[in-house]
């Protein structure tokens, strides 16, 4: 650096991003987000600590603030800046992160957002910034006592959507006020009169249906289409235009709607309209266990409960067991049971390992 123009300030603005969900993370795609962001501005640090600039301006992103589906490392990056910028306030150095949100241009880090990332982000309450409003939250941010400040411009109509459905981050529920019925109604749409209740009165194919026309809305507003005509409940959702990130999306809805807790993987492991309507159909409306199931349930807990037991409730239990299998054999088979005093002795003469290498022949 010259010293005719010494430093006077730095602004750090690189970043990358390499989205996937918790299980795509590897160590090269966490060094490949980390290094553009957390050790470039480390080095910065480092290098300019006894410098005497007068700012010391950090392009953070909201993903560290909120979090967001698919972005960890980037999320994690970016708040490993907001923790710069505390640490150089705490050493009286000038240091301030600006966590921005989505950014209207269609170059830079936006340059690969789709149509369907746009709505998505405007359904979370993020509009794009346009140049002159971002350079306006710039000047505001380079004043800012804090050393983290959000620049973002807010979707209000979004924000109230979030929260009526329950899915508002704690930090922005000040921002709006959801409807008290709206909320509640969402919150409860698995209990009594929600969706279960609906099911529940329905038979097993009007409950299909309902809850296909359910996924499929749900499917239709998350890839950003008008309507759901276009979403074939048979074709997989990686040919309907699914990635890692919209699989989340679509999650998050429906455990809002189901009031379920459903896996991230879903979408993966059920991946089409119709396995993830058959799907929720056994978790929400479970099928009543079959007479015989009820009574291998029963056999299995007893076999549980006598494992505990002493040797006397055993051969007690045992001549029970026996009685129970000669009378149904008897009924079987025609015969007549042997008696209950010649099982007794038979119990009696019968080593542990004899008497349940019996009951397990005979079941």
């Amino acid at each position: 650096i010259p010293p005719g123009t010494p430093l006077t300030g730095v602004v750090h603005t690189a970043g990358v991003l390499d989205d996937t969900t918790l299980g795509g993370l590897t160590p090269a795609r966490m060094d490949a987000v980390l290094g553009p962001k957390a050790d470039a501005a480390w080095h910065l640090h480092e290098l300019t600590r006894t410098a005497p600039i007068s700012m010391f301006v950090l392009f953070s992103s909201l993903a560290g603030v909120l979090g967001n589906p698919g972005q960890g490392n980037y999320a994690a990056a970016n708040t490993a800046l907001d923790a710069l910028a505390a640490h150089r306030r705490g050493l009286g150095l000038p240091g301030v992160s600006i966590a921005w949100g989505l950014w209207g241009d269609d170059g830079g880090m936006t340059g690969g957002l789709t149509d369907a990332d746009r709505s998505r982000m405007a359904r979370s309450g993020i509009d794009p910034l346009v140049p002159a409003h971002g350079l306006q939250l710039l000047d505001a941010a380079l004043t800012a006592a804090d050393p983290l400040v959000v620049a973002v411009a807010w979707n209000a109509e979004g924000l109230r959507e979030r929260a009526a459905g329950g899915m508002l981050p704690p930090l922005l529920r000040a921002m709006v006020r959801a409807p008290r019925r709206a909320a509640s109604a969402s919150a409860g749409s698995a209990a009594s009169g929600g969706l279960v209740g609906r099911l529940a009165a329905l038979g097993q194919s009007d409950g299909i249906r309902l809850l296909t026309t359910l996924v499929r809305g749900h499917v239709a507003a998350v890839l950003a289409h008008p309507d759901s005509s276009a979403v074939d409940a048979d074709r997989s959702f990686s040919e309907l235009g699914f990635d890692s990130l919209t699989a989340v999306e679509l999650r998050n809805r429906l455990d809002a709607e189901t009031g379920l807790q459903l896996p991230a993987t879903l979408a993966f492991d059920h991946p089409t309209v119709t396995a993830l309507v058959e799907h929720l159909q056994r978790a929400l409306v479970p099928v009543p266990p079959s007479p015989m199931q009820a009574l291998v349930a029963g056999l299995e807990q007893v076999e549980r409960q006598v494992a505990d037991s002493d040797e006397d409730a055993w051969a007690g239990l045992t001549a029970i067991l026996h009685g129970a299998l000669a009378r149904w054999g008897g009924a079987q088979f025609g015969t007549s049971p042997e008696p209950a005093d010649a099982v007794a002795i038979r119990v009696d003469a019968a080593s542990d390992e004899e008497i349940f290498a019996f009951i397990d022949e005979q079941l």
